[in-house]
């Protein structure tokens, strides 16, 4: 956090229950070529945190409760530069640069094997879950989101949402949830909670298997699929199923959207603890199919490694490599066609190296 153990208060509340965090991200990108303009932009999130453990404060074993606020600021350089990509090249700037209330949940543990979790969150804390070292949108968090986040809100976005979590021995698990699909949850003025506005549900499902402790090589498997009850605009056909970009009329309503996605990540070798890598090579893949009715971007496809402990002596430093392709779906694409001196949609590929360090404990 920004303030690492300021004066032990981070110790002393934990041993009362409370974990506070304070963090301040910030992104940097200037562009070299191509789009409209050459540009350096600067965007950033700060995000104020607290999770309670309610087995110290109330003496309710394995309950948690979490909050957590989040403002988002700066420019985006995929706009200020003209560069019309369909992933931001500064993932941090997403979903207006407003003060959000981002988590607001009670997660209880029942027995040994079963979480259940209710509040205001998202799907991608959850589900299709991954990490956000890389800068590109295209690698970072749940894929879903970044394919149609007209309904699967991710992070800063909260909705109401409850996941059920089971253990199922062996490392392996299954989950199930459901969110609430409300456009107004993307307004970008202050609130704690909507509740009016809902057109349908988002319902996740998730099977997968994990690798942890402190011996061998951590990994985790999931494979998951999605439903959302709201009704979505057709890409291509209007309500008299013709094409829109010639009649011009309201789209063609969908009942349903829906898709599957695989994410999977490995470590190859060096050493773990807690069930983290701390050195050597892991890789990850992740795949997303959406729905090709209602998705205008409807696949996405990634894969990388991550190194640590490149440089001797650097404790934490990672080399991150990443490729990934987003498609459009070839239904739009036809629809772009129809208008003449229409440039066509087709794919988008990314490309992204960074290296990390952390010289003291609150800085990266």
């Amino acid at each position: 956090g920004l303030f690492a153990d300021w004066r032990h208060a981070r110790t002393w509340l934990g041993d009362r229950g409370f974990d506070v965090s304070a963090r301040y991200a910030s992104e940097s990108g200037y562009n070299v070529t191509g789009g409209q303009r050459r540009k350096l932009t600067e965007t950033g999130q700060v995000d104020f945190g607290a999770k309670i453990d309610m087995a110290k404060i109330a003496g309710i074993d394995g309950g948690t409760l979490q909050a957590t606020f989040t403002w988002r600021r700066g420019r985006n350089l995929s706009d200020d530069a003209g560069l019309g990509t369909l992933q931001q090249v500064q993932e941090v700037f997403g979903r207006g640069q407003t003060v959000r209330v981002t988590e607001l949940w009670y997660e209880q543990k029942i027995g040994e094997t079963i979480e259940v979790k209710v509040g205001r969150t998202n799907p991608g804390a959850d589900f299709a879950g991954f990490s956000c070292h890389f800068q590109n949108l295209s690698f970072c968090g749940a894929q879903p989101g970044n394919l149609v986040g007209d309904y699967w809100y991710n992070w800063p976005v909260s909705q109401w949402g409850g996941r059920l979590h089971v253990d199922v021995g062996g490392g392996a698990y299954v989950q199930l949830g459901a969110y609430e699909v409300n456009p107004l949850n993307l307004k970008n003025n202050f609130f704690v909670a909507r509740w009016h506005g809902a057109t349908g549900a988002l319902l996740p499902v998730e099977a997968g298997w994990t690798r942890l402790g402190d011996t061998g090589h951590v990994g985790s498997y999931k494979v998951g699929a999605w439903y959302s009850t709201a009704n979505g605009d057709d890409v291509l056909l209007d309500r008299n199923r013709r094409p829109i970009a010639i009649t011009g009329l309201a789209p063609l309503q969908r009942s349903g959207r829906y898709g599957v996605y695989a994410t999977i990540q490995q470590q190859i070798s060096g050493t773990s603890k807690d069930g983290k890598a701390l050195t050597g090579l892991g890789v990850f893949a992740n795949v997303t199919q959406a729905d090709r009715a209602t998705s205008v971007t409807d696949n996405q496809a990634t894969l990388g490694i991550f190194y640590k402990g490149l440089l001797p002596g650097l404790e934490g430093d990672v080399l991150g490599v990443a490729i990934g392709r987003t498609n459009v779906n070839g239904r739009a694409a036809d629809g772009d066609r129809l208008i003449p001196g229409t440039p066509v949609r087709d794919a988008e590929y990314a490309a992204e190296l960074y290296y990390s360090l952390t010289p003291v404990a609150w800085l990266e």
